[in-house]
């Protein structure tokens, strides 16, 4: 027995010893790769609420099963799956069952009708981003994205490709136009938008999605005519479905149909329906470029699992329930929103300084906290987003994400909210721990 513990003292050690030269122990790409910041808050606000500290916790784009479970109709159906023993490999590029339900959901909501081999299911919209990037990016390629966005900074990097962030201001919502991407399109390879966006909750106009469709269109037939690679548009509307008010959505084909050719949807369940955990996204986009995709998630194992894949049809197939589901599911996060906004446009009546964007879409609220130079009663002089994200947390009890995480530069006060795993009764005791800090401050 003593000589196995010693046995397994020594695996530890060694398990545990970088040597020397950590660095030298990994890919270049791996380390150099940045954590995510919005983990960091996560754990941050864990050790709080292990204390027993009460946390408004507006960090995670995630949904509490508890406030918004998934629909009945999706739940019973995974149920089912399983029963019928579903559980084998499934199809590389998607049960065509499924495929043919996002086709038909396609042209039934969105008016967009494309042939069955323009579709891909995979295991959530993460892999489908990634297989893009690899599909049409190499080593050295330019990507437009604008900022704040969610993760394009790390994809870029995973492929050695050349990042071009276009900084977008409350001006436009945070969101780009043809003019601002312009200057950088003849030498791009990828364009990267999402709408509504993370994580601001606004939603990109018709005319300013038209405005960039219209700029890819006349490079794209300049390359043609030089023969050159074309560019490309990933179009990311995974919450496409979660709309508030008079908000309307736009896609490239809708707008411009020629777009067909070089735009890719990325989509899926996990937001319109509360099933992040159930991993089913899938993309949609012209047919040669969505084969290699599917070749290269084939290579990785991206698939969705396939009990989620057939329980997806049923659910993507019940117009009824999917309707139902969903004004009850935005009704939820409208009132979350609106309380948010409210009580920040009351702060902001009342002289302090904070405000917010009015809510479009998605689960997100994008609010200023900016007491720049004011002096907490610690006596901590408030300079930087990071200053004032850790004086929410720990004096208000509130959590919340600066812009910095999105890959904005400076600190102008910018925050990001979310509210997919909050009751609205968090947020009514919230508000007022946050007027009282905001108070505090000399």
């Amino acid at each position: 027995m003593q000589d196995v513990q010693s046995a397994h003292a020594d695996l530890t050690a060694h398990a545990n010893d970088a040597g020397p030269d950590p660095a030298a122990r990994l890919s270049q790409m791996a380390g150099a790769l940045v954590g995510s910041e919005i983990l960091k808050i996560a754990a941050e606000i864990r050790v709080l609420m292990g204390q027993g500290v009460p946390v408004c916790n507006l960090t995670v784009g995630d949904f509490s099963p508890k406030q918004f479970p998934i629909p009945e109709v999706l739940q019973q159906a995974i149920l089912r799956a399983l029963e019928r023993s579903e559980t084998n490999y499934p199809a590389a590029n998607g049960q065509v069952e499924l495929r043919q339900a996002i086709q038909r959901f396609y042209e039934r909501e969105l008016g967009l009708r494309y042939p069955l081999d323009s579709f891909l299911v995979a295991g959530g919209a993460r892999p489908v981003i990634y297989g893009l990037y690899r599909t049409v990016v190499d080593a050295g390629d330019t990507v437009i994205y604008p900022v704040p966005s969610w993760n394009n900074n790390h994809y870029v990097h995973m492929c050695g490709a050349r990042g071009v962030p276009v900084v977008c201001g409350p001006e436009t919502r945070f969101l780009p136009t043809g003019e601002a991407l312009l200057s950088e399109l003849p030498s791009a390879r990828l364009v990267c938008l999402n709408s509504p966006l993370n994580p601001t909750g606004t939603a990109i106009s018709a005319d300013a999605l038209r405005g960039i469709c219209d700029a890819i269109l006349a490079e794209n037939r300049k390359r043609e005519q030089r023969g050159e690679r074309p560019v490309y548009l990933m179009y990311d509307h995974i919450y496409w479905m979660l709309r508030f008010g008079d908000t309307k959505h736009v896609t490239p084909p809708g707008l411009r149909p020629e777009m067909a050719r070089y735009t890719v949807f990325v989509d899926g369940i996990s937001k319109a329906f509360a099933a992040t955990g159930l991993r089913v996204g899938w993309a949609v986009g012209p047919v040669d470029i969505i084969k290699q995709m599917s070749a290269v998630l084939g290579h990785v194992g991206a698939w969705a699992p396939r009990p989620e894949q057939m329980a997806t049809v049923d659910l993507l197939s019940d117009t009824k329930a999917i309707h139902a589901y969903g004004n009850n599911f935005l009704q939820g996060l409208d009132r979350r929103l609106e309380l948010l906004h409210t009580g920040f446009q009351g702060l902001k009546k009342d002289g302090l300084q904070v405000d917010s964007i009015p809510p479009m879409g998605a689960i997100y609220l994008t609010v200023r906290i900016n007491p720049f130079g004011r002096r907490t009663p610690a006596g901590q002089v408030l300079q930087t987003n990071e200053d004032v994200r850790k004086y929410m947390l720990t004096d208000a009890g509130i959590g919340i994400v600066p812009f910095q995480a999105f890959g904005v530069p400076g600190d102008e006060g910018w925050f990001r909210l979310s509210v997919g795993a909050v009751s609205e009764d968090e947020i009514k005791a919230a508000l007022p721990r946050l007027a009282r800090a905001m108070q505090a401050l000399t």
